[in-house]
């Protein structure tokens, strides 16, 4: 990059920032922006200068320029980061991550209980056969392949991602409901140490779902002990949030002792309105075992909704062996009266999504693979049962068996007060739990979860600005320096010198979502500015194509 002449100033440093620079040339500078470098400190008028993908200087800079930015009335903040991206696919197919970058994330990280790898023959054979929409030749074995395809290939936002304990079980022992053998055992903890030497940020795992359902307390301490070694955390979507919650959470803090691993609670909710007064009880544990020495942390999204599909309301034991396994089984006359009279009973021994919700009209069903069923979408579970005149239950079974697919679904769970609560806590950050779309092409073929759109957005303008439930620079903290200190990032998650110039410029006074339920596809408003790596993604509210976008390696990578 240029740099014009020598220059001589006199240079007073106050706290750590250069107050004046007289003729230095950056790419880049971002004048008279009131920042907030992701400390949760006090904000201040100053300008941001960037060279070379890093930040140069933060001050009151006298410096030309090949580009000027005039932030003044605007924040200056650090790029966002997604804590839960299900940006996989999505990625492959338009790399601009439009609906993330339009509210400020500049990274992406991935792998809910399952991860794009490791992977053998059969799961990419398995991988090719499931696609819906969205179709991609599978490149890549490992997952450090992967997440470098995708840097190859070109993406807007950077990308990271943690390694699936269910992928490292597949990978192994195939959907089986069974415990691993010590020397299987023995295989999947290679394959974590593997992706964590390739990068990944630690081993994640997906406790409602099958196969992760199927593994015990011990083999996630297994796992979760190869992910600490190479300083990565354990992160789960713990085996309950709803009946069963607190034995949920107390397995994930006894796998953080016992593993002498930092654990992170992914998506942190309390499911279902019988257990809406658990939330209190749920935040006295999490803070005990941070006052005990552990290393607890959550993420969250801002709405009452989640988002899965119909797998999450039928017992585990169904779905045993795979998809095809569990259409085969739901075709059985006398397997499916039990499927139903399971799905309509309370119980403990499993997370039955559909009864946390309370009825069939809290059930929408927003994603098919099957053309001929896409009229459906939209519609809740009650509205399908009654058009089809069956009960819900057996109109659920239908639907997975016809699709082909396990059906998106979003489910009404959680309470607003509770969203609140959490908001508050200083060591949740945010996550979307979402694809990175855009209302355009492949994506309107579905729809998604409001979420995908406007999760970012919607803290910043309805839960700060509106509600006043934190104040700005803490909610800027728990998007930037928070996660980036959980998964131990070098050099990213604050406005500081030598740090990559991953920054955001949005007006506080009007940044919003706009995405619904009825009408998902929308993008939020009020981010001006996106720099990823130093290159200009965001440009007056709207995406420049650029595609600079880098792997981002946990603390175990080796070169």
């Amino acid at each position: 990059m240029r740099r014009i002449g020598l220059f001589f100033c006199a240079t007073l440093l106050v706290s750590s920032f250069c107050v004046f620079d007289c003729l230095g040339a950056y790419d880049v500078v971002i004048k008279s922006g009131l920042i907030y470098d992701g400390s949760g400190g006090p904000s201040y008028v100053g300008d941001v200068a960037i060279e070379d993908g890093r930040i140069s200087a933060i001050g009151q800079l006298e410096a030309d320029a090949d580009l000027v930015i005039d932030a003044q009335g605007l924040a200056v903040a650090p790029g966002f980061i997604n804590m839960l991206s299900w940006a996989n696919d999505s990625l492959i197919e338009d790399g601009r991550s439009q609906s993330d970058i339009r509210q400020g994330v500049t990274l992406e990280v991935m792998g809910e209980g399952f991860s794009m790898g490791p992977l053998n023959e059969v799961m990419k054979r398995d991988m090719r056969e499931s696609q819906g929409d969205i179709k991609f030749d599978v490149e890549w074995t490992t997952l450090g392949e992967y997440i470098e395809y995708l840097e190859r290939k070109g993406v807007s936002t950077n990308v990271a991602s943690f390694v699936g304990a269910a992928t490292v079980r597949i990978h192994t022992i195939g959907y089986q409901d069974r415990a691993p053998t010590t020397q299987e055992l023995r295989r999947m903890r290679q394959l974590v140490g593997q992706a964590m030497r390739e990068g990944a940020v630690g081993v994640s795992s997906a406790l409602i779902y099958a196969p992760g359902v199927y593994a015990d307390t011990d083999e996630l301490i297994a796992l979760a002990e190869v992910a600490g070694r190479y300083g990565g955390m354990y992160i789960s979507h713990i085996r309950s949030e709803g009946n069963n919650l607190l034995e949920a959470l107390d397995e994930l803090i006894t796998i953080a002792r016992k593993a002498n691993v930092a654990a992170e609670l992914y998506h942190m909710k309390v499911a279902g309105k019988a257990n809406w007064p658990k939330l209190d009880a749920m935040i006295g544990r999490i803070e005990q075992a941070r006052k005990e020495g552990l290393r607890i942390t959550a993420n969250m999204y801002t709405y009452t909704a989640g988002a899965t599909g119909l797998d999450a309301a039928m017992p585990p034991w169904v779905q045993a062996g795979g998809h095809r396994a569990w259409v085969t089984r739901l075709k059985n006359p006398t397997i499916r009266r039990r499927v139903v009279r399971e799905m309509s009973t309370p119980t403990d021994e499993w997370e039955n999504l559909y009864l946390l919700a309370g009825s069939a009209e809290n059930v929408l069903l927003v994603g098919f693979k099957n053309e001929r069923l896409r009229h459906l979408t939209g519609k809740t579970l009650a509205q399908i049962a009654g058009m089809r005149r069956k009960s819900p239950e057996e109109t659920a079974i239908d639907l997975v068996i016809e699709d082909g697919s396990r059906v998106s679904t979003i489910y009404f769970l959680m309470s607003e007060d509770n969203v609140k609560k959490q908001i508050g806590l200083p060591w949740v950050s945010f996550c979307s739990d979402a694809g990175s779309s855009a209302p355009e092409g492949v994506f309107l073929k579905s729809s998604t979860h409001p979420r995908a759109y406007g999760n970012f957005a919607r803290l910043l303008g309805k839960y700060v600005r509106q509600e006043k439930v934190i104040k700005l620079a803490e909610a800027i903290r728990r998007l930037t320096l928070l996660p980036a200190g959980n998964l131990k990032l070098d050099q990213r998650g604050k406005l500081e010198k030598g740090f990559y110039a991953d920054i955001v410029v949005f007006n506080p006074r009007t940044i919003s979502d706009h995405a619904t339920y009825e009408k998902p596809h929308q993008y939020a408003t009020g981010v001006i500015h996106v720099f990823v790596n130093g290159t200009q993604v965001l440009k007056d509210g709207e995406h420049t194509g650029a595609k600079p976008g880098r792997v981002v390696r946990g603390p175990g990578w080796k070169k």
